[in-house]
Parts: C-alpha cells; structure tokens; sequence
C-alpha cells in the first residue's frame, strides 16, 4: 500500500466516522424531541381532565341544591375553595378547585413521569378575562398549571365557568 492509498483510507475512515456521529446525534434529538413530545400531551391531558372534572360541578356551594339570582348569595371571592370537611376527589363545586394541588407520584399509571397539577380559581369580569375580580362576578375562571421534571416547559390550561340560569 502505497502512502497515497494510506492517505485515502485513513480519510475515508474519518468521513465514515463524522457521518456515523451525525445520524447518532439526530436519534438522539429526534427521541429527546418524541420525549417532550409525549410529555406534553400528556400534561395536557392531565390539565383538561381538571378542567372537565370542574366544569362538571355546581358554579358554587350556594347553587349545588338551589339556584340563586343575587350576586351577594355566591361565595366570597377570598373564601374560595373547598368548604370545611371538603376533600378531593368529593369536591361539589367549581370553585373547590382554588388552590388545589397534586402530584401523580406514587400513582402505578404514570411510570414514566411525575407531574405536578397546581389550580387557582378567581372570579373574573367578561369584558376582562385575564385580570382577577375581587368582586363577585358570574363568571369563575380555573387555570390549570401541570409542571413535570421530564418536561422543559409548564402547560397552562384555562377555563371560564359561568353561571346561567333560566327560569
């Protein structure tokens, strides 16, 4: 083998080797990308499962039996959360959900991640939908925040509650 062959096989050894540690840097990407991917759709799906599960309760402890048409029968917007004696999941209304938190460990369904649910429920006004009411309003609004350490990002879910009642 001549010096010259030795030069042209001793290249064609570093190309192969840089082609081989790119294709192995884009499996890696591609499965860290499928990761967070399948992270965030299930922060999702944790987050509107909340969300379904509050919105499927009384707008407030004083409409879970009766309906009220005065502003002042609902609860106080400093007061909301669950009632004494009120424990999830016996929640009986929306606003039960102010302050809620939880954590999926120790639960055998998710195996692959922690994820961390925090609720906050604040009455709001139609005409401003982002900034809290510190007056009663008809209108509640939950935001759900899933946070996990596998994931590099925080899911943020919102709804708005209101309450409607026709005689």
């Amino acid at each position: 083998m001549s010096t010259g062959q030795l030069f042209i096989t001793v290249g064609a050894i570093v190309l192969l080797t840089l082609v081989i540690l790119r294709i192995n840097n884009v499996f890696f990407s591609t499965s860290s990308v499928m990761l967070d991917t399948k992270f965030g759709v299930m922060a999702v799906s944790l987050g509107s499962s909340i969300i379904e599960e509050a919105t499927s309760k009384a707008f407030d402890s004083a409409t879970d039996t009766s309906s009220v048409s005065s502003l002042s029968s609902l609860t106080d917007p400093l007061n909301l959360g669950p009632e004494s004696g009120e424990v999830y999941p016996n929640f009986n209304d929306f606003d039960d959900f102010n302050n809620f938190s939880k954590s999926t460990e120790g639960d055998s369904t998710f195996q692959s991640a922690v994820f961390n649910i925090k609720c906050k429920v604040v009455y709001v006004n139609p005409t401003n939908p982002d900034v809290p009411s510190s007056v009663k309003t008809w209108h509640k609004k939950l935001t759900v925040t899933v946070t996990s350490p596998s994931m590099s990002d925080t899911v943020k879910l919102s709804t708005i509650f209101s309450y409607w009642y026709f005689r």
